[in-house]
């Protein structure tokens, strides 16, 4: 398993991103900690400790992962996490 494959079939919650496209283009810049996942969307915690809820579907993410950083379309996202874990490559 490759390490982007970790980052997608992995649990997401804790993992620090960055908002680099989205369709709502004041999203675009958002930083933060993921602190929920559902299905269609996450919440991330900003560092000045505000929480914003975004739709997996309408964004691109640049997420950190031990020393490294991927882009992510939040396409691949979306599912519930424990179904995402589950799925064998499908991206």
């Amino acid at each position: 398993m490759s390490k982007g494959d970790e980052v997608l079939k992995g649990e997401l919650v804790g993992i620090n991103l960055e908002v680099v496209d989205a369709k709502n283009k004041a999203c675009i810049g958002i930083k933060g900690k993921i602190i929920d996942e559902t299905k269609n969307t996450f919440t991330i915690q900003t560092k000045d400790n505000k929480r914003k809820m975004m739709h997996k579907n309408q964004v691109v993410l640049k997420i950190e992962k031990g020393n490294k950083e991927f882009l992510i379309n939040g396409n691949l996202l979306k599912s519930r996490p424990e179904d995402r874990i589950k799925v064998k490559n499908k991206w």
